[in-house]
């Protein structure tokens, strides 16, 4: 990547309007003498421009003052301090636009390529070279303008120009080096930590500004962000959403952030939402997601760890949260709320039209000289964990952290730059979870994705329509997601007239047996492409994956059964393997690295050994790259668990590597159920096979720590309600075709147990007794289970936000049940 620098420039010049110029990249036709420059040079191609000698003596700047171009609409803009170029051209002859003087800058070394055209100006400060002379920059117009989504009014051409009139970033004077002077981690938001650099992937650290500013210069014009107002589709451009960006940060920087303080944001997914995170950024914030489910006492804690100065809500039972503790948050400034107005005027509570307003009273050199100042090993984003064994912990992000995982760990997932397809996302996922934050908002940034927002009742439902609505082309979902899909589209076969069920089953037992016996042959025999082209394709396109190339999922554990289910549909799904600690993927599975029920390969530049391995070679999985967190805010001793002295973080999953790399995790150390005869029993494998024998089961939780034997929790698979998203007592179609096939007429989950319908758990005791026929040995039998008269939601606390099971919430929670197992036991 060529390296950059830059000009701060000190005020803004408006020019005369000019007619609009040539394309980048066409042939300059000069204009009639005594005419004015317009608003931004043009870009030239470089064997258009005069060669110009070597410099005649050192620039008396602390770095070379050449800068690249970047294209607005038509113009290009380019601007340099006169007085810093004066040695460079001592003897050189002068090109002119019509009759204005103007100046050529030579390429850098190690981009050639890289060309400006310039105009002498009169003197003023140059900011970058420190010096009194220099140039003042050309005034930048956005073609056209622009509408704002906050505020639904146009962008004016003033309010967008500064920002594209910003010159390129500069390059952090340290980027080529790894802070030798810093440690490896840190819990102080304002510290900084030595990045882990490695040769196989040296790419120089550099900020989240930076990767924006570059995107601009590639994507600007493209959709960058899609979002419905009245059934109707709206999209705004790259040059639009970095506008509004900065004035975000503006408008962040008047309500009082601080450096190194938080912006916390606790809303459904919107645009809102990336102009908030972004613009914290921009303005040396931090940005704090919080998850929408959360209490006012979870909001608290969060808010308070992280110093937040400014809370950015979404609706008006969000704002009520904050009003209930803002006594409780004595950094709280101001909350601001955008998607519903506040329920009356208060005071420091601001409407995003407000909010956006007071950003206009900050100067641009202010927001500048805070952008200039950042550097890639400063932290930039938390991620708090769901806090399943505790209070959440803040994991710090740096600005490294973000933009080299944006670009190196969805490479590995295959994700294309715009360049070569531009991809569509669907954003639906709490963004307050890194997996949900890196891959809509960061990288989409960095390859210049159009992300489009689903509704705020996505996961209750509508998800699908907008799904058909996108058609993205490459989609993420936890694996709870894909389960709701494919029970929702076994109800509809199972609703369906016999020929049709028939036909589905056949077209997807063709296509599955295809994929598992030569998963990555693109040669299929005749009938698994009439089963795709005639069945499986329709499907897909039901599902609103017609055109979806890549489909991932993340954050928990996936069965064997969904996977072999997407399979049969001609839908691989492509596992990557991380924690908020590895600021998401370390590990990614693409159409080039694919293999079933691993996580795939460890990410370029990456490194991954296992330590304490047994006999099967299994152990914990470590891992080392510029992924690794900073550490946990305000939480030593617990950065000083996760993190060794050679900097390897210690995940606390267990996992085992094949001879190709590819990673398959097995569970998690502090699940590990240890029996009172001192067997080491992973769970989730026979977790796994239960509800793989047993399609009926939705959840299974084995317990069986410092006891004397093994027993089991279970749920069976029930409809959700259409509107809060809550377990009902109604089975699914899957459940009762299992009901009927056993022999049962239950079509309730009271019905099975409130009654102890002996069919149904006849079938469940048979299929226990084949999962313990399998085990390894004796110690390894369920003998004791019970089914349980709800299944497990988040509201019901014994799931995360990202559907992960919370194992001390359930022993707890159902700890009478538990105890009768082993009371009888000792009877």
């Amino acid at each position: 990547m060529a390296p950059t620098h830059t000009h701060t420039h000190p005020k803004q010049v408006t020019l005369p309007a000019q007619p609009q110029g040539p394309r980048a990249g066409s042939q300059v036709e000069r204009p009639a003498a005594g005419t004015n420059p317009p608003e931004a040079l043009l870009r030239i191609p470089a064997n258009k421009l005069p060669l110009l000698p070597a410099p005649a003596g050192p620039c008396p700047a602390s770095r070379p003052c050449y800068v690249r171009v970047t294209q607005v609409g038509s113009w290009d803009l380019c601007h340099v301090g006169q007085r810093c170029l004066e040695p460079h051209l001592t003897g050189s002859p002068r090109a002119s636009w019509g009759g204005s003087p103007l100046t050529h800058a030579q390429p850098s070394a190690s981009s050639p390529r890289t060309w400006a055209l310039r105009q002498a100006a009169p003197s003023s400060p140059c900011l970058s070279c420190r010096n009194k002379g220099g140039a003042e920059p050309f005034a930048c117009q956005l073609q056209g303008g622009g509408s704002s989504l906050t505020t639904g009014q146009t962008l004016s051409k003033e309010s967008l120009s500064h920002g594209l009139e910003l010159s390129a970033p500069k390059k952090a004077k340290d980027a080529g080096l790894d802070y030798p002077e810093e440690a490896l981690w840190t819990t102080q938001a304002d510290g900084r930590v030595r990045l882990r650099m490695d040769p196989s992937c040296p790419q120089l650290p550099y900020t989240v500004h930076r990767m924006f500013y570059e995107a601009l210069d590639k994507y600007g014009d493209l959709g960058a962000l899609g979002f419905k107002r009245q059934d109707k589709w709206e999209h705004i451009s790259y040059c639009q959403y970095y506008q509004i960006a900065r004035r975000a940060a503006k408008g962040f920087l008047k309500l009082g952030l601080e450096r190194a303080h938080s912006v916390a944001i606790l809303g459904f997914n919107s645009p809102e939402w990336f102009f908030s995170a972004v613009g914290t950024v921009f303005a040396g914030g931090i940005v704090t997601g919080i998850y929408t489910t959360s209490s006012p006492e979870a909001c608290q804690y969060i808010a308070h760890d992280c110093r937040a100065n400014v809370i950015v809500v979404d609706t008006q039972k969000q704002l009520e949260k904050i009003l209930k503790i803002w006594k409780n948050l004595p950094h709280l400034k101001a909350v601001v709320i955008y998607q519903e107005p506040p329920p009356k005027k208060m005071a420091n509570v601001y409407t995003m039209e407000e909010f956006m307003e007071l950003g206009q009273e900050v100067p641009e050199e202010v927001l500048d000289a805070i952008i200039n100042a950042q550097q890639p090993n400063q932290c930039c984003v938390l991620v708090y964990t769901s806090g399943t064994t505790g209070n959440p912990k803040g994991v710090m992000l740096s600005q490294d952290n973000i933009t080299w995982t944006a670009r190196y760990g969805s490479q590995a997932g295959d994700i294309q730059p715009a360049e070569v397809q531009q991809e569509v996302v669907v954003s639906y996922l709490p963004l307050s979870h890194i997996a949900a934050q890196i891959y809509d908002l960061w990288t989409g940034i960095q390859w210049g994705a159009q992300v489009c927002f689903a509704e705020s009742d996505a996961l209750k439902g509508s998800l699908v329509n907008t799904l058909r609505e996108v058609e993205p082309t490459s989609h993420m979902g936890v694996p709870r997601v894909w389960e709701k899909i494919m029970e929702r589209i076994q109800e509809v076969a199972a609703q369906s007239g016999f020929i049709r069920r028939k036909v589905l089953l056949w077209a997807m037992s063709v296509t599955l047996e295809q994929n598992l016996s030569c998963p990555s042959s693109n040669l299929k025999p005749f009938t698994a492409r009439l089963a795709d082209y005639l069945v499986l394709a329709k499907v897909r396109q039901v599902l609103g994956f017609a055109k979806c190339q890549k489909n991932f999922y993340g954050a928990a554990p996936m069965t064997a059964e969904t996977q072999r289910f997407f399979l049969g549909l001609n839908i691989r799904l492509y596992a990557g393997y991380g924690l908020s600690e590895t600021t998401g993927p370390h590990f990614m599975s693409s159409p080039y690295n694919y293999r079933l029920y691993s996580s795939g390969k460890v990410v370029p530049g990456c490194r991954v050994k296992l330590v304490n391995e047994d006999a099967e070679g299994v152990g914990e999985i470590c891992l080392w790259g510029r992924t690794i967190f900073m550490g946990y805010l305000n939480m030593e001793d617990k950065t000083c668990e996760a993190i060794d002295s050679e900097g390897w973080l210690h995940t606390g999953d267990t996992g085992r590597l094949d001879a190709d790399g590819f990673l398959y995790i097995t569970g998690r150390l502090k699940e590990l159920i240890i029996t009172a005869g001192g067997e080491n029993i992973p769970p989730l494998p026979i977790e796994e096979a239960v509800k793989m024998e047993l399609p009926i089961i939705s959840n299974a939780m084995l317990i069986g720590d410092q006891r004397k034997f093994l027993s089991m929790l279970l749920t069976l698979k029930c409809t959700l309600d259409q509107d809060t998203s809550e377990p009902t007592d109604n089975l699914t179609e899957q459940a009762v075709e299992f009901c009927q096939r056993v022999g049962s007429r239950a079509s309730t989950v009271s019905e099975i147990v409130g009654q102890r319908d002996e069919a149904v758990y006849q079938a469940i005791e048979e299929g226990i007794q084949r999962v313990n026929t399998n085990a390894v040995a004796r110690p390894y039998h369920i003998q004791k289970w019970a089914i349980l008269e709800r299944d497990f939601s988040i509201s019901g606390g014994e799931l995360g936000p990202t559907m992960k099971l919370k194992r001390l919430t359930v022993l707890e929670k159902y700890k009478d049940i538990i105890d009768s197992f082993y009371q009888e036991q000792k009877k």
